[in-house]
């Protein structure tokens, strides 16, 4: 086996752990980004990003063809085609009755065409408010000032106060585990998005402590099954995310016009971590919180670097190159100073049989998202100012921050 970080000793200390949270078997190694060959000395993270479309998956112009089509090209049809030409196909179209058919176009150097199909009614377009959905389902949140959905004020050390439902073998491929709120028809309406990265050689059944509480908080979870989802074109941190989006169109899906596309963020463990800051350079992606693993990136949106004191796999050095190198975004660095690379899994996991309470990167992730795509404003103390809730906190953290006054 072969790794490639871009510490030759980060690398040997990962391929060591227990979980091998950022190694690669391929011959290339860890590659990210997209468009480039493999890798072959450390992280190729050009600031390209991942390549997927800002608006997600292109939709259609959704409610133009509804009914009689576009119609009312009226009598005559495209003049000069011929006697009845293409003329007259009805009024419809355009959602909502059509345009009056009135006579036909005639065609330079030849004769008008002569009879057609009058133009005669057609059918009715669909109602207008659907098209606008069909139309906009992949961008349905309010252009201008914020608008965030509405949910009760929570706890985020304490599982929140919606039910929660986990599907499995969901997303492309069958290849994905969403964790969502079970009910959408309260709350919301529109419900903000995280995509979760797995540590390697993990799946989310792992993380689901995190994952779960993330759900009963309101936010629609999108984790790949990939035990090293660094690798992939489309990214599977990025390919979750657009399939999301597309289950805003579709009638059938329980995400039907309930998915808040304009605030959606990424987490994730270790190689994950990693992704995380990759998945962060998309610019549907505002908000970041790596937890164990970061490097620098072009981000969209405020970033939460987690690190472990205790943490011998990867450390906190990429945390702080991350934070040092990141310009014009509120970034807090957050070292815990006890844990280890698994130790907060093996803790929270206990915590969930024993009702204790799960680590503190669980909190501080889950308060980082209530903020940021939530617009919670009570979490906000935890991160901003110098005597924010984590900076007083120094018996267990060790704290730097910026653009967080």
């Amino acid at each position: 086996m072969k790794c490639s970080l871009s510490v030759d000793s980060m690398c040997a200390a990962l391929c060591a752990g227990s979980l091998l949270l950022g190694c690669s078997s391929n011959n290339g190694g860890v590659t990210f980004g997209s468009g480039g060959g493999p890798a072959t000395g450390g992280f190729s993270s050009g600031y390209g990003g991942a390549g997927t479309s800002t608006g997600g998956v292109p939709f259609g112009a959704g409610g133009l063809a509804a009914g009689g089509g576009i119609g009312g090209v009226g009598n005559g049809g495209l003049g000069g085609v011929g006697n009845g030409g293409l003329g007259g196909v009805g009024n419809g179209g355009l959602g909502g009755g059509g345009l009056p058919g009135s006579g036909g176009v005639p065609a330079s150097g030849g004769a008008a065409g002569a009879g057609g199909v009058p133009a005669s009614g057609g059918s009715a377009g669909s109602p207008p408010g659907d098209a606008g959905m069909t139309a906009n389902c992949t961008s349905s949140s309010p252009t201008g000032p914020t608008i965030f959905g509405s949910f009760p004020a929570a706890d985020p050390s304490k599982n929140g106060p919606i039910a929660e439902e986990e599907d499995m073998n969901v997303g492309p491929g069958n290849a994905y585990t969403m964790f969502r709120p079970k009910d959408f028809s309260t709350n919301g309406p529109l419900f903000p998005v995280v995509t979760w990265g797995n540590g390697t050689g993990t799946t989310p059944d792992v993380y689901s402590f995190l994952l779960n509480r993330l759900a009963s908080h309101g936010f629609i979870v999108i984790a790949s099954n990939s035990m090293n989802v660094a690798q992939g074109n489309p990214p599977p941190m990025l390919d979750g995310v657009t399939w999301v989006f597309e289950q805003n169109c579709d009638p059938s899906s329980p995400l039907y016009q309930h998915v808040d596309t304009a605030h959606v963020g990424a987490t994730g463990h270790s190689q994950g971590a990693f992704a995380t800051m990759e998945a962060g350079q998309d610019p549907r992606i505002v908000a970041t919180a790596p937890i164990e693993g970061s490097l620098p990136a072009q981000l969209h949106g405020p970033s939460l670097l987690l690190c472990g004191g205790m943490d011998t796999t990867v450390g906190c050095m990429g945390a702080q190159s991350a934070f040092s190198a990141i310009q014009g975004q509120p970034l807090m660095y957050a070292e815990l100073l006890a844990a280890s690379h698994t130790s907060w899994i093996q803790d929270s996991i206990t915590a969930e049989f024993t009702g204790g309470d799960m680590s503190p990167f669980v909190t501080a992730v889950v308060a980082w998202m209530r903020v940021f795509l939530m617009g919670d404003a009570s979490q906000k103390p935890m991160f901003y100012g110098s005597d924010c809730t984590l900076c007083k906190d120094t018996a267990d953290w060790t704290v730097q921050q910026k653009m967080l006054n």
